[in-house]
């Protein structure tokens, strides 16, 4: 089990940092406030060891599903594309072009 030693709450609270979107540190969210303000009264108990715990998960969970969108991005590269824009993609894939569509001015 881990202690809530100040270097390990350090660590624990640049992690979850990280794993947040990036703000400058002149204008931090609101989000951003409320974690340093609960890290910054953290008690010495039992339950700090659950919250410390707690946030060790959420970390290694916010990493995970920042991987998943990663990955997802490069193995589906067509996922934000029009319908219009993926056929002509396909198309090109194979060696054809589309013909230009006439369009009333």
């Amino acid at each position: 089990m881990a202690t809530a030693t100040p270097p390990t709450l350090r660590s624990l609270y640049r992690s979850i940092l990280r794993e947040l979107p990036h703000r400058p540190l002149s204008a931090p969210s609101p989000l951003q406030q409320r974690i340093r303000s609960s890290f910054s009264t953290l008690p010495s108990s039992t339950s700090s060891e659950y919250d410390l715990l707690a946030a060790e998960q959420y970390v290694q969970y916010a990493r995970a599903q920042r991987m998943y969108a990663t990955l997802l991005e490069r193995y589906n590269p067509g996922m934000g594309m029009d319908e219009e824009e993926r056929v002509r993609l396909t198309a090109r894939r194979v060696g054809m072009d589309l013909p230009e569509e006439w369009r009333k001015s």
